[in-house]
């Protein structure tokens, strides 16, 4: 008979140890503290800070330092190829151990690349000091000499190096790669070791359980009378602070949380609303109690009032809690049995309720597995028991996904929710008695193992799945067209910050991207656990993701880029924020014009962003030498095809500089005559009367003729015609003309208006009044009151505005042939 199923956490067994899987609850602390830890041992020695030395630092002593860096993370190496041996059965360990064997190969890569930079610099040296002389040439300076040999020893020395720290990332590249190939085989064999089923296996582990349940009868009386006998306050300490954590988390994130997870009793709530409903109130409950429990045992243990045999058992009872708890929110927030209007799935009211009994009982019978087998291990019980009780937990949760394929649960759109209910969809009833049937079958011919992570995947990882899924489809739903106008989020967001369709749509778009993102990073690394993965292995794989993700020779850190853009945003920012103070403060009170003002927003603007692009570049980890090639090949575009966009960017800091004219100016140029309302990087807005916006680019408005009515002041003449019949006096026609613009308070003094006789017309005599106003945009208005006045005192004065005329002599053709017709027998005939 075989016996030797492993109780172990490794591979299947993961929620064996549920207090992990809380931690994994709160993984973005766990992110948080996985991008702020050293890297390994290594790195703290190759990082602590080393003791003062009062002579000066020479290549030498540098060199001598490293050798002794790289010494100590040999000896390092070493340690954990043993550890590697001594903890080849622990799983969590081994994961430990891969991860700082990585870290060493990652500090030996950054070692060897110093060293290279450094050959090569020595090579470069070397090559221009030249070879030493032959025999027969003249000797060289001897101080060339002593310095091309300091050179080769340098390189001698630094190729030793090289080479160690080579063999070293080698060494600890091996060892990563077999822990690797050792974790795989392990979580192999604990899955597929074989087990004979007997009636002495069965009769031994009721002989173990007897003895157990002594032993931890014992235990716990010992641990708690001892606790209270001698830890009294620490243990009535530890209870108040997680009672007190208790009301931090769970009555606090309800008042934050709670109107995105009450039901407030709505007879047809809508579909976003409940999808909602049921993934926020399992997220945020579960969180909230995954962070009581955990802040409870770290109370418990950092006042010492666990013991080593006893903190196993309380971290997997705390799991234990949390597991059935997460299954149960789940559960309610889907199928909600008491409720439904609220139902995510077309149930009828006695097929929720037998479902929600059937998934609570298949995660207490799982959970109870596992905290038996903490127990077990925890108590040195024999492993026969533990066998035992994942072979019984296995075949019940069979035996349940099998009962669940006769039930008649589905509710047809528009029956009564309490009616009797129909089967399961075709094929659903065939795949639950399948998983079942294997299940049991895998337990008879003695795969336990397997069987123990089958059930643990149907019934935690199904959990996850679907909750999800909920996740997914509530941010599908939340970023559909509309959708968000109609949520509370969307309506406060209307209410406080005036938000229109267009911009509640838009925030729509970035809650649901939101949502997506949380359900896929809360839900995948619960389903890493569950596959046998360790938190070791998700930090580092976080850790890389946000710090090194290498694309061939090319390193991008997350990190980095997300610093580089925050500084960015942060320079865009100050930059704007000194543009309106300068603008706002030292201008606006210093009287200068617009145009000044623009200018020297604008280059500002320019000045900030560039700084703000450089320091946002640097920080991102983007070596600026490497721009080089990119310039190089931009320069070339330039010459083809670039070279306009370049022109006109030149151009427009020239007309910012120069000054030919400014935004608020009057300008013609070509065809477009109008108001220069902004000049830009690339072109110059310029708005007609008829609030038309023409884009002009800069380069046209360099190169060809522009005019500024505008340039040195407003000051414009205005020009009116006059043309009177020859019977009025000329001398009355210009004092009236006087008379009438002297009354205007607009029109200027100095120079003076004037009137001008233009000439003598074919049937008037022409005039010309002129004057001039201070405002150039007050001409058209004053000039229409002008022309209206004259017209007045013209009709008073008796003066006649006289149209043209002309005399039309038309000559009437004779009857009896082309005979010219006299003017006096045209009168004659009574010719006009």
């Amino acid at each position: 008979m075989s016996t030797d199923l492993a109780p172990s956490t490794t591979g299947p067994s993961t929620i064996g140890c549920a207090a992990r899987a809380i931690v994994t609850i709160l993984l973005l602390t766990i992110i948080a503290s996985a991008l702020c830890l050293p890297s390994s041992a290594g790195a703290q020695m190759l990082q602590q800070p080393q003791p003062q030395i009062e002579s000066a630092v020479t290549i030498d002593s540098i060199n001598a330092d490293m050798k002794a860096k790289i010494e100590a993370i040999r000896r390092q190496l070493d340690t954990f190829r043993s550890r590697v041996q001594e903890d080849s059965s622990d799983d969590a360990r081994l994961a430990e151990l891969r991860v700082q064997a990585e870290k060493i190969v990652e500090e030996m890569n950054v070692i060897s690349d110093a060293m290279r930079t450094r050959i090569e610099q020595i090579q470069s040296r070397l090559a221009s000091l030249g070879d030493p002389p032959a025999s027969g040439q003249a000797s060289e300076a001897p101080a060339v000499t002593e310095e091309r040999g300091r050179l080769l020893n340098e390189r001698s020395e630094l190729n030793i190096i090289v080479d160690d720290a080579g063999t070293l990332s080698n060494g600890a590249t091996q060892l990563a790669n077999s822990i690797t190939n050792l974790r795989r085989t392990l979580f192999a064999q604990t899955l597929f070791r074989h087990t004979e089923l007997s009636g002495e296996l069965f009769a031994d582990a009721g002989s173990a359980f007897v003895a157990e349940v002594r032993n931890f009868g014992s235990t716990f009386g010992s641990w708690i009378s001892f606790v209270w006998k001698y830890k009294k306050l620490q243990l009535l300490g530890a209870i108040a602070l997680s009672l007190g954590a208790g009301m931090l988390f769970l009555s606090g994130g309800y008042r934050i949380f709670g109107r995105f997870i009450r039901r407030d009793g709505q007879e047809a709530p809508s579909y976003i609303r409940r999808l909602s409903v049921a993934f926020w109130s399992t997220v945020i409950q579960t969180i909230s109690l995954a962070s009581f429990l955990v802040a409870s045992f770290l109370f418990l243990d950092g006042f010492n009032v666990l013991r080593p045999d006893v903190s196993p058992i309380i971290a997997t009872f705390f799991g234990f809690v949390w597991f059935v708890y997460f299954v149960s929110k789940l559960t309610y927030g889907v199928l909600a049995p008491g409720e439904p209007q609220w139902r995510l799935v077309r149930l009828t009211n006695r097929g929720a309720r037998r479902l929600t009994i059937a998934v609570l009982a298949m995660a207490i019978v799982n959970g109870l597995d596992y905290l038996l087998g903490a127990i077990s291990e925890a108590l040195n019980s024999p492993l026969v028991l533990t066998i035992v009780k994942s072979l019984l937990a296995s075949v019940i949760v069979g035996l349940m996904l099998i009962a669940i394929s006769f039930v008649k649960p589905r509710l047809v759109e528009g029956e009564d929710p309490d009616g009797p209910g129909h089967d399961w969809p075709r094929f659903f009833p065939l795949l639950l008695r399948l998983m079942g049937g294997l299940l049991i079958l895998s337990v008879l011919t003695g795969y336990i193992g397997l069987a123990r992570f089958a059930s643990t995947q149907i019934v935690l990882t199904g959990a996850v799945i679907v909750l999800i899924y909920i996740g997914l489809l509530s941010g599908k739903a939340i970023s559909k067209q509309g959708s968000f106008t109609a949520t509370a989020a969307g309506r406060r967001l209307a209410e406080r910050f005036h938000f229109n369709e267009v911009a509640l749509d838009q925030a729509g778009l970035v809650a649901g991207l939101g949502v997506y993102a949380f359900a896929l990073f809360l839900g995948i690394p619960l389903i890493l656990l569950t596959w046998g993965f360790q938190i070791a292995d998700i930090e580092a794989w976080i850790f890389s993701f946000f710090t090194e993700i290498r694309v061939g020779n090319i390193s991008i850190s997350i990190v980095g880029i997300l610093g580089g853009l925050l500084l960015f945003g942060v320079g865009f920012v100050v930059t704007r924020w000194v543009q309106r103070w300068i603008d706002g403060n030292v201008l606006a009170r210093s009287q200068v014009d617009l145009g000044v003002r623009n200018s020297v927003r604008t280059g500002i603007g320019y000045l900030g962003v560039g700084l703000a692009v450089i320091i946002g570049v640097s920080a991102a980890g983007i070596d600026l030498s490497s721009f080089a090639l990119v310039a190089s090949a931009l320069s070339v575009g330039i010459g083809f095809g670039l070279q306009n966009i370049v022109s006109n960017f030149v151009s427009g800091l020239i007309l910012l500089v120069e000054r030919p004219f400014k935004v608020g100016d009057f300008v013609v140029t070509g065809t477009t005559e109008g108001i220069v309302k902004r000049i830009s990087v690339r072109a110059t807005e310029i708005e007609t009367f008829r609030q038309q916006a023409i884009i002009v680019p800069n380069s046209d408005l360099i190169n060809a003729p522009v005019g500024n009515w505008t340039l040195k002041n407003r000051i414009q003449r205005s020009e009116i015609p006059v043309s009177v019949s020859y019977d009025s006096d000329p001398e009355q026609v210009i004092a009236i003309l006087l008379e009438i613009v002297d009354d205007i308070p607009e029109v200027l003094k100095n120079p003076g208006p004037h009137v001008d006789f233009m000439a003598f017309g074919g049937s008037s005599l022409d005039f010309e009044l002129r004057f001039h106003l201070a405002d150039m945009s007050d001409g058209i208005r004053i000039r229409n009151s002008v022309r209206t006045n004259i017209l007045k005192r013209f009709r008073a004065e008796g003066i006649e505005i006289p149209y043209p005329r002309q005399d039309v002599t038309i000559l009437a053709r004779p009857k009896n042939g082309p005979k010219p017709v006299s003017p006096e027998e045209i009168d004659d005939g009574g010719g006009i």
